[in-house]
């Protein structure tokens, strides 16, 4: 197993790790959300706050399932037209869509530390600071990255190890 083997496996255990935090905060939203739903229709008594709350822990679960599921490719890809090139073109277009995505993402990072940081707003109801949320999009981006650099090492070593 050479240092790219060793390198990928720790980034994908992380990012699996990382998204079994990010689908633990599923739970108090599915219980907010009912009891939100039982206060409003029975007792015509909403909780203050919940919706906010709800886009929160929403948005933590979805930024920390976002590289896991670049990991396993659950991404939407519509493959029409490039099943049927030859192997050789499909693996030069993945590459260069991989490293198109790659500059997105980066930027993503780098922009979402910089807003993050600079942060200093609240939200309106429950008064909670928003940069720890800029801060987990530059975080979330960045482990995007990272699952995209081993797509990258593995299209290359494809490349290069086939030739026709």
């Amino acid at each position: 197993m050479g240092w790219f083997d060793k390198v990928k496996k720790r980034i994908q255990t992380l990012n699996r790790w990382i998204s079994g935090v990010g689908a633990v905060f599923l739970i108090p939203l599915m219980l907010i959300t009912a009891a939100e739903v039982v206060g409003r229709n029975l007792f015509n008594r909403p909780i203050a706050g919940v919706v906010e709350l709800s886009e929160y822990l929403l948005s933590i679960f979805i930024l920390l399932g976002l590289a896991y599921t670049q990991q396993v490719k659950a991404h939407v890809g519509v493959s029409l037209f490039t099943s049927r090139l030859r192997f050789r073109l499909q693996l030069i277009l993945k590459i260069m869509t991989t490293l198109l995505s790659l500059f997105i993402f980066a930027l993503l990072a780098w922009q979402g530390w910089v807003v993050g940081i600079e942060e200093r707003t609240v939200s309106d109801m429950l008064r909670i600071p928003q940069y720890p949320f800029r801060l987990l999009v530059a975080g979330a981006a960045f482990f995007v990255c990272l699952e995209f650099l081993i797509d990258l090492g593995d299209d290359i070593k494809k490349f290069v190890g086939r030739s026709s």
